[in-house]
């Protein structure tokens, strides 16, 4: 049953981050006021189609500039960091891959291996671009991974474990995200900027790094970026629902209906963000972590500690 399950959370997130694409796409042009795709298929929704086969018969190039090794493991990297986060994820109760009484810190340590993946290919492409795109990548996930990783001490300290199974289950009265309505905030923002998602897109920014630190790929490898980005986002999206919305908990529909219904709201959020939000100078992301994000993640800290030991006094 493990292995049975395994393979669906594996084949599911990746058709959910494939067809996420096309979510985008269409609610960005409905935002925007414009038509987005709505030529290949009904509504546009063979586009993603389209757009996988297109990028199976493009050519898979390895510049001859470039250590090889390294640059064809980085795209497998990222992918594999992502997919195996997911082997912790509550997605009901009886719908879970892994169950681990460390499975916040299996999350957290896990994706935060990612890193690597820019940093192979940011380093192996032997280009200035994407040694730049490189790294401001590793600065700005690294930076953001300190924050998303102390936003989430409140609620371990209210659930009293580090299991998301009784994390999602310690919110059965009240969801974590009205105590914790700052650690919630700040979990959201570093991973909008863990994710590489705009405004904090600044390791691909193509308007000065062409395309940052995957600058030199083609075929599947640059597809493999894309759509590890894409399930990163689904990765993220779920993570916030277990730790400060209730996971599966919800009445009249199955469990697993309301957790992929929240999710999938949050996707939304994800995609509306871009839509909305300027992108900020490199400079101004930092400042904007470490002057302010650290600092209210520490005070969220020492807040819920005091008001725990209040009430446990």
């Amino acid at each position: 049953m493990i292995v049975v399950v395994a393979l669906v959370v594996l084949l599911g997130v990746l058709a959910i981050g494939a067809w996420l694409i096309i979510l985008e796409r269409r609610l960005l042009a409905l935002w925007q006021d414009r038509y987005g795709p709505n030529r290949a298929g009904p509504f546009g929704l063979a586009q993603i189609v389209a757009d996988m086969v297109k990028i199976f018969f493009k050519e898979d190039w390895v510049p001859p500039f470039a250590d090889k090794v390294p640059f064809i493991l980085a795209p497998g990297v990222i992918i594999a960091t992502v997919l195996l986060s997911f082997a912790v994820v509550p997605f009901s109760p009886l719908f879970t891959v892994s169950r681990l009484n460390v499975g916040l810190l299996f999350f957290l340590g896990v994706s935060s291996l990612g890193v690597y993946s820019v940093i192979l290919g940011g380093w192996a492409s032997n280009s200035k671009y994407s040694l730049l795109g490189g790294i401001r990548g590793i600065v700005q996930m690294l930076s953001y991974e300190v924050f998303m990783g102390l936003s989430v001490v409140g609620v371990v300290m209210l659930a009293g474990s580090f299991d998301l199974s009784d994390i999602v289950r310690a919110q059965r009265g009240l969801w974590f995200f009205i105590p914790q309505i700052l650690g919630f905030v700040i979990f959201f923002i570093g991973g909008i900027a863990v994710t590489h998602r705009i405004p904090f897109d600044l390791p691909e920014a193509e308007n000065e790094l062409v395309a940052g630190f995957h600058t030199e790929y083609s075929g599947m490898k640059f597809g493999m970026f894309y759509v590890g980005e894409y399930v990163g986002v689904v990765l993220i999206s779920a993570m916030t629902v277990a730790l400060f919305f209730g996971g599966w908990l919800g009445p009249f529909l199955p469990p697993l209906v309301w957790f992929l219904l929240k999710t999938f709201l949050f996707m939304c959020v994800f995609i509306l963000v871009r839509a909305a939000l300027p992108r900020p100078r490199y400079d101004q992301l930092l400042a904007f972590g470490w002057k302010l994000l650290l600092p209210l993640s520490l005070a969220n800290i020492v807040l819920t500690a005091a008001i725990y030991l209040a009430a446990k006094g």
